[in-house]
């Protein structure tokens, strides 16, 4: 169990939430430092870090190579605009078109909002140049997840996100994920694009099935709609492929990064296959501080590594423990209904007995040392560090048993 806060850290977190707008919840907790999979606060409790800042912390902490790229582009420059060009952005931008096997140009940003958000306009755009004046929808899916700008959240599909911030966008369309014949009905001569994940993150960790997406492909196809992959969170090696689209075969239009490209730097980016590539021409789009040089040099040591065959081998094999390890806890304590997911991407969903206890069994795991996600009330959500070790994937094991055995037994309906 963790140490209980101290004054100092205490007055932190009481401070915190007095200046914060309060559209978060964090934790009575003040992380201070970090080390691999390992975090620990200001009064020297540890953590095992099985949510890696939301799929963001792809090297873990402190990862030798990242402080590295950093510290020399750090005593270089930090910033201009992009009305210059820098080194290591047009390094960045040349490797990842190469790295995608699909993409010819790039364009940078800050989050994986900014990128779905470029993404949209492409498709409005590319609309504007080439389609019939009626063919301006995008179709969405629900349970996804795209951002919380005013328009990437009217593309996610999910209610309770957009709620209170009517009226909405118009021009978006909501289909079933892996329901072929219901999305590809949808997809006819209104359809401008499709934006769809190939791994739904926040909507339950929910892989395509197989089939759905060469399904869309064919669609968009069909009506000259663009096909968009939002792989935000399941890009980068989160799913033992470099992207996630890899593993269905299929080729998108675009499509977006952002969270593990930087591995904790800010980052965001658009890659456009040659068909669209000048479709947002001078002056359409911007971002002032996409492109950092700070940020663009920490993202090549990152797509240097995560590219390695064996570095990608090493993510499956984990996942495949990882995977083991819950379901050996979930049969042992009664808990999970199904593991589910692709690498190290795993939603391990919840039975009728903890139905809505997802949130709850998290600040319990927190409790015994180890920092895991939900993905919606019913889905617990584990997106560790792709370098975790086994020594730290044992360890955080565990944690969890104890955390499942010492939970309060469901209220009986």
């Amino acid at each position: 169990m963790l140490q209980p806060l101290s004054p100092e850290s205490r007055a932190l977190v009481d401070t915190g939430r007095q200046f914060f707008i309060p559209n978060y919840k964090p934790r009575d907790m003040i992380l201070d430092r970090g080390q691999g999979a390992r975090l620990w606060d200001l009064d020297g409790n540890e953590y095992l870090d099985l949510g890696g800042g939301i799929a963001v912390n792809c090297l873990g902490h402190q990862d030798p190579a990242l402080l590295a790229a950093l510290e020399a582009q750090a005593k270089k420059l930090w910033h201009t605009s992009n009305v210059y060009f820098t080194e290591p952005a047009i390094r960045l931008a040349a490797e990842l078109v190469t790295a995608s096997g699909f993409a010819s140009r790039v364009f940078f940003c800050n989050s994986g909002a900014e990128a779905n958000e470029a993404a949209i306009k492409l498709a409005r755009r590319y609309a504007t140049q080439h389609l019939a004046p009626s063919q301006r929808r995008i179709l969405t899916f629900h349970g996804s997840f795209h951002g919380r700008t005013l328009a990437t959240v009217t593309a996610t599909a999910q209610p309770k996100y957009q709620e209170g911030f009517e009226p909405l966008p118009g021009g978006f369309v909501y289909g079933p994920f892996n329901d072929v014949t219901g999305a590809t009905q949808l997809i006819d001569a209104h359809t401008c694009a499709v934006l769809v994940e190939p791994v739904q993150g926040e909507g339950g960790v929910l892989p395509a099935a197989p089939g759905f997406l060469a399904a869309l492909r064919a669609a968009c196809d069909k009506v000259g709609a663009l096909l968009i992959f939002d792989e935000v969170q399941c890009g980068i090696g989160r799913t033992g492929k470099l992207f996630g689209h890899e593993w269905d075969g299929v080729r998108p239009d675009a499509l977006t990064l952002a969270k593990a490209l930087g591995g904790g730097m800010p980052i965001g980016a658009l890659l456009a296959a040659p068909k669209v590539e000048e479709v947002l021409g001078f002056g359409t789009h911007g971002s002032t501080f996409g492109g950092n040089p700070l940020a663009c040099a920490v993202a090549r040591a990152v797509l240097a590594r995560v590219s390695d065959a064996g570095f990608l081998a090493g993510v499956q094999r984990q996942a495949e423990r990882l995977r083991a390890g819950l379901h050996e806890l979930g049969m042992r304590h009664d808990l999970f209904r199904e593991i589910r997911g692709r690498g190290l991407m795993i939603g391990a969903v919840l039975n009728s007995r903890w139905q809505g206890k997802a949130t709850d069994i998290t600040e319990f795991a927190r409790e015994d040392g180890v920092l895991i996600l939900q993905a919606g009330p019913d889905v617990l959500r584990f997106v560790p560090p792709l370098t975790l070790t086994d020594e730290e994937l044992d360890s955080a094991l565990a944690r969890l048993s104890t955390t499942f055995a010492r939970l309060p037994a469901p209220a009986q309906s």
